[in-house]
């Protein structure tokens, strides 16, 4: 496939790039680590004005009516810096509405998304652990038309900050998913603290939560529906996570050039050319993959799984490699807070299990071959 963005995607990228440089570079990065979730209303409602958070929201709603593909382009840019925002979450909530929601839930959530009053994320794993539909275990009750949910859900991401939730559970055996507002009596969050500061993860408790159909997203099977919302997850954090990979790389560069050991920048000697050579080659190779994927979102689904556990599944020991070189390139100093790269690693170590970790799509990928 010969891909090439379009002079539109281009210029997002400059402007997104022009807007977390100049608004939320590192050390803004840093105080937002010290909030209590990450986020800064005032950079979000920015975002919002700016059409970020409605990339994936129709005209019709208010909002862009732009692909995955453009989706990926803005993650990449954001991920550069690390910058903290629930952006990565709302827009897989967006997606879920999108693909599984009513008139009338499109019609409440999707201006709201986009318009960045209503932030989203996505609770699907339980104590287990396990990805997709196989992980879902919670059972509601079925009383008349409704739903009466309890249970927890694990690893949710931006659990804080979430105003609804997306829940994926079991009904009389089959699956479902519903909108569940941060509002509602029954439901409470944990937080959890985290290795990488700039992502929030927690619990969601659910007590005696009733479903009614108003709440269901129905309008597509539920594990059809939960099967392809992890799998654009998988690709939205690769997108996040290259961009990541490409400025923890930029940094060590410039690090490489600018320390000077027995009279001559590091940069010139073949031990640490050859690491950071072998890391662009990994951003590129990533980037084939991702960009396919993200194209198969919406012109290919019989391929979107095998093209989401490929790039997951690179990205996921990628990055990790990436991270640990280059704090090793910086030396004992590049694992003291003061130097950014130390960021960098610890945001490896979130993006490793996010969506599934490298062993768990090589066993997908495994399956999907009939292998």
């Amino acid at each position: 496939m010969n891909f090439g963005f379009t002079e539109e995607q281009d210029f997002l990228r400059d402007a997104v790039r022009k807007f977390v440089d100049e608004r939320c570079p590192i050390p803004e990065v840093r105080n937002l680590m010290e909030s209590e979730d990450a986020l800064s209303e005032e950079l979000w409602s920015e975002m919002a004005a700016m059409g970020w958070l409605g990339l994936l929201v129709g005209e019709d709603h208010g909002g862009a009516g732009l692909t995955f593909i453009d989706l990926v382009v803005l993650l990449e840019e954001t991920g550069r810096t690390l910058l903290a925002s629930p952006l990565l979450s709302t827009a897989l909530a967006t997606m879920a509405v999108r693909e599984g929601g009513s008139a009338a839930q499109r019609d409440r959530w999707l201006p709201a998304f986009a318009e960045g009053t209503a932030i989203g994320t996505l609770a699907f794993l339980e104590a287990k652990d396990v990805p997709g539909p196989d992980g879902v275990q919670i059972e509601a009750t079925v009383d008349g038309d409704d739903h009466v949910l309890s249970g927890e859900k694990y690893f949710v991401h931006d659990v804080g900050s979430a105003n609804v939730f997306v829940v994926a559970y079991r009904a009389a055996g089959a699956l479902a998913l519903a909108l569940v507002p941060a509002d509602r009596p029954g439901v409470s969050v944990e937080r959890v603290p985290m290795l990488d500061e700039t992502k929030r993860t927690g619990m969601l408790r659910l007590s005696d939560i009733r479903i009614g159909a108003e709440d269901r997203l129905d309008a597509a099977p539920a594990e059809e529906t939960i099967a392809y919302l992890g799998d654009c997850g998988a690709l939205a954090v690769t997108a996040e996570a290259l961009g990541a990979m490409e400025g923890a790389t930029a940094i060590t560069v410039q690090y490489a050039k600018d320390r000077v050991q027995f009279g001559s920048p590091i940069g010139r000697y073949q031990g640490v050319k050859h690491r950071l050579a072998d890391q662009w080659v990994d951003a590129e190779s990533i980037k084939s993959l991702l960009y396919y994927g993200a194209w198969a979102v919406e012109n290919s689904r019989d391929e979107l799984a095998r093209y989401a556990s490929l790039a997951k599944a690179y990205v996921a020991d990628a990055f990790t490699r990436t991270g640990v070189e280059c704090v090793q390139l910086h030396g004992a100093v590049g694992y003291t807070l003061e130097y950014d790269i130390q960021l960098y690693i610890k945001r490896s170590k979130w993006v490793r299990p996010a969506f599934g970790d490298a062993d768990y799509h090589r066993d997908r990928l495994a399956t999907l071959r009939n292998l």
